[in-house]
């Protein structure tokens, strides 16, 4: 039987390298540059929102607060009036890379060691590489692409930035599951 402290090299180069490789995707790749695009009149728009010092998080507008407020007739109005949209506010500073960095990493490892959970559980020692690779690979695409539609579903991201990060949760896949192929543990 194949523990789950057997693949503790598997889960960290396979977090390593997914790191090193989403890191290639978005500096090197130049499809996720329209992912975001800039709001119509930005300058009025940061005149009209700036002096409000909204604190970083996560807003709704108009906002209810629960189902009953959102049948009211008030709410209605606001909705027919508009402007209607979900709101993500970052703190005036810039960007904390280092801190997301290390997070991505982080989560990198979780998804490997969750990997490598289902692995032990399914496979036996000297399981053969594309046997490895494909329950691996399955397993990770699940943990880097399968809730991103939902951001697509309820938040109305465009389906274009959903599906090129589910294109990038399979290359994390394919590598992680290759690297837990090359190093599975044998008989």
């Amino acid at each position: 039987m194949v523990s789950i402290t057997d693949l503790w090299l598997p889960v960290l180069l396979s977090a390593v390298a997914v790191f090193i490789v989403s890191s290639i995707i978005h500096m090197v790749f130049t499809y996720h540059r329209s992912n975001l695009t800039e709001i119509p009149d930005e300058k009025a728009y940061r005149n009209a929102v700036g002096p409000l010092n909204i604190p970083k998080g996560e807003y709704m507008y108009p906002f209810a607060g629960s189902p009953k407020a959102m049948e009211s007739e008030e709410y209605q109005e606001k909705l027919k009036a508009g402007p209607v949209g979900i709101l993500v506010a970052l703190p005036n500073e810039p960007w904390p890379m280092g801190k997301s960095l290390a997070q991505w990493f982080i989560y990198c490892l979780v998804v490997g060691f969750f990997a490598s959970y289902i692995a032990v559980q399914a496979l036996q020692p000297g399981a053969d590489y594309l046997t490895v690779m494909r329950i691996v690979g399955v397993s990770t695409f699940a943990g880097y692409a399968l809730s991103l539609p939902q951001n697509s579903i309820w938040y109305f991201r465009k389906w274009s930035t959903t599906i090129k990060f589910i294109f990038d949760g399979l290359i994390y896949a394919l590598l992680t599951g290759g690297i837990f192929g090359w190093l599975w543990p044998t008989a």
